[in-house]
């Protein structure tokens, strides 16, 4: 896995200087992904589908979507699975997206279906609550372009400021522990922003439910696909958090222990 990193690198549609300092920053004999990839398709966003799980996200959802729909010229696919009980779906509905109803059961089992969802070739997952970047959309897609299958959102390593102090020490201790069980250098696990090419959310069995974030980077990882961890912005969240941030971070912690344990058996 790589992560690309340096002066200037976060702003928006740096990609390719992203990829160029990478390229002169690696000694030689190091084998990387970034070598061995070849082509497998130049998609445009009608190709892309941008998927979330939406949950009672009335004050934000209406942003998110406006966000996508500039940031790729309304031609990527929006599916919502939404359990809410306000007017989510409705705004949801009224801004163009697909929306799948669902019996309120948890993030990860919302967010599943959001991801199988689809038959677009390139899936793109995010939040709900304005957090996340959009008019980064085309870097990602750059990025499955040149050959990852997965394309992940790194916040911590710009700083996260953002995000509430207990949150961002959490994030950083299960980056660190998923490293650990790895053997990969892993910057942020539980982030909601990743692209991935459809197959690889086809071809693997996904079995969280709360750390389905975490289990989303390890399991692709730990089997070989290409992935990219991509520095992004991290904004203030809108709306009030669903996620207790002590049973939340215990149910995110089991799942990187079990996953990444099983896949290292595994594999």
């Amino acid at each position: 896995m790589t992560l690309l990193n340096g002066p200037n690198e976060f702003a928006p549609g740096n990609h390719s200087l992203f990829l160029a300092n990478l390229k002169t920053q690696i000694r030689p004999g190091t084998t990387l992904s970034y070598y061995t990839m070849h082509a497998r398709g130049e998609y445009t966003f009608d190709d892309v589908s941008v998927v979330m799980a939406t949950y009672n996200e009335e004050a934000a959802i209406a942003r998110v979507l406006e966000d996508v729909d500039a940031a790729t010229d309304g031609r990527a696919e929006v599916v919502c699975v939404d359990g809410s009980d306000d007017r989510t779906p409705d705004v949801a509905r009224a801004h163009g997206a697909t929306v799948i109803t669902q019996e309120p059961q948890g993030y990860g089992v919302a967010v599943r279906e959001a991801l199988l969802a689809p038959d677009r070739p390139v899936v793109v997952t995010t939040d709900c609550d304005d957090t996340y970047p959009m008019e980064r959309l085309p870097d990602f897609l750059d990025a499955i372009n040149e050959g990852y299958d997965v394309v992940s959102g790194d916040r911590l390593t710009p700083g996260a400021e953002a995000m509430p102090p207990v949150n961002r020490f959490g994030n950083a201790v299960f980056a660190l522990a998923a490293s650990v069980l790895t053997g990969h250098r892993v910057r942020d696990t539980t982030t909601g922003m990743r692209a991935y090419r459809h197959p690889v959310v086809e071809e693997i069995t996904w079995t969280e439910n709360t750390g389905l974030s975490a289990e989303l980077l390890i399991r692709p990882l730990v089997r070989g696909y290409d992935v990219l961890e991509l520095p992004i912005d991290y904004a203030e969240r809108a709306g009030e958090t669903k996620l207790d941030p002590l049973t939340g971070g215990a149910a995110i912690a089991n799942s990187i222990v079990r996953v990444a344990l099983a896949e290292r058996l595994a594999n």
